[in-house]
């Protein structure tokens, strides 16, 4: 378990770039035959990648110390988003096949899960985020189709994307847990903008489909003190409830997005105007 401690808005902007990175950027995701994990203390979100190659992964019975619980998933709801091959993920007894593009909530309280690759010669890719919770809300599988979609944005200005909301209250109930996916259309390279904030809820952003040869420009900051990433493929980026949300790829890419905070209210968003950013 890797521990990421909270940073001042005030104290990011005497960072340089790689303070910026040790901070705020996660370059490892997934990892062959493991489960990565990244503690944030904003908010205690965990992020990271599962790749089972072998035989099954578990959480393991240590993790209990950096949440101060008998089992990972105490007090604790997990959502996963898959992007590799087809997946078997078992929670306390009952299966889930999860395919590509589909997701699996896991509500708090889960003791044993364990995670497969249905074929090891094509691995499962589970990217995912976990939020401290307060009530059991039940297990469910969320297909693309499921999924609440949203189109937004203009090929002109080159942000034309769907909006994919797996983990969102008309889907599935859960305690503080957001999550979905964003799909950019060929030729768009924008994720959002004009950017925003959201003071009421922190943001993890996961980007991948880039290639080896692309990035990501992942802007960051408070408006008047902007900041930026260079995020590679399979990258995550943490974003504190005081930054600016927006980026600019190099091509069109995918990216997940999990918040945890306040409230569960998508567009609860303070929106800033581009000719205002600094």
């Amino acid at each position: 378990m890797e521990i990421r401690q909270p940073v001042h808005s005030e104290h990011a902007r005497t960072l340089d770039t790689a303070g910026l990175r040790r901070h705020f950027l996660i370059e490892r995701i997934f990892v062959p035959g493991e489960i990565t994990l990244t503690y944030s203390q904003i908010d205690r979100i965990i992020v990271g990648g599962i790749c089972p190659t072998g035989g099954e992964l578990a959480f393991a019975p240590e993790l209990g110390k950096h949440t101060g619980t008998d089992f990972f998933l105490e007090r604790r709801e997990l959502g996963l988003i898959n992007i590799g091959g087809d997946a078997v993920v078992t929670v306390d007894g009952a299966r889930f096949e999860v395919h590509a593009e589909e997701a699996l909530y896991i509500g708090m309280g889960a003791r044993v899960v364990t995670f497969a690759s249905a074929d090891p010669r094509k691995p499962a890719r589970l990217y995912y985020n976990s939020a401290p919770a307060h009530h059991a809300h039940p297990h469910r599988r969320i297909t693309l189709a499921e999924a609440s979609p949203e189109t937004l944005g203009d090929p002109r200005t080159s942000n034309r994307r769907t909006i994919y909301k797996f983990i969102v209250p008309n889907v599935l109930a859960s305690c503080q847990l957001v999550m979905g996916m964003t799909k950019l259309e060929e030729g768009s390279m924008w994720n959002t903008m004009p950017c925003h904030t959201h003071d009421r809820r922190m943001e993890v952003y996961f980007y991948f489909r880039l290639g080896e040869d692309g990035v990501v420009f992942h802007m960051m900051g408070q408006p008047q003190e902007t900041r930026h990433l260079v995020v590679a493929n399979e990258q995550a980026v943490i974003s504190p409830s005081w930054s600016i949300h927006t980026g600019v790829g190099t091509k069109s890419y995918t990216f997940i997005w999990g918040m945890v905070g306040e409230n569960q209210v998508f567009p609860d968003m303070d929106h800033v105007k581009s000719v205002d950013l600094r």
